[in-house]
Formats: structure tokens, C-alpha cells, sequence
């Protein structure tokens, strides 16, 4: 990561209230490639649930 764990929450504490149970999304390791079109964002957070999100090509016009 770019930047500490330690660094992302003072950073997001600065600006809001962190609660209990918050989720913080941090990114992706190094060598992760981009996205593309067809592609599916499934994130699964145990005792919260499940965002599934397929990748689309964007709307032209």
C-alpha cells in the first residue's frame, strides 16, 4: 500500500467520525491490473454481506 493503515485512518479521522463497525476500503496489492469490460468487483464482508459489481463498457453520448 501507498500509505499505512495508521495513515489512512488518521487521515479519514480528520474529516469524520470513525464508528465501530465502520468499513475502510484500502485498495489493491501491487501487480493487480486494471479493470476491463466484463470483468466482475465481488466484495464480500463477512457479517455484512456481499457488493458484486460487473465492470461495463461506459455510455456513449
Amino acid at each position: 500500500m501507498i500509505f499505512s493503515l495508521d495513515a489512512i485512518i488518521r487521515f479519514i479521522a480528520a474529516v469524520m467520525t470513525l464508528e465501530p463497525g465502520d468499513v475502510v476500503a484500502t485498495g489493491t496489492p501491487a501487480g493487480v491490473g486494471p479493470l476491463g469490460v466484463g470483468d466482475v468487483v465481488d466484495v464480500v464482508i463477512e457479517g455484512i454481506g456481499r457488493l458484486r459489481n460487473p465492470v461495463v463498457a461506459a455510455e456513449q453520448g
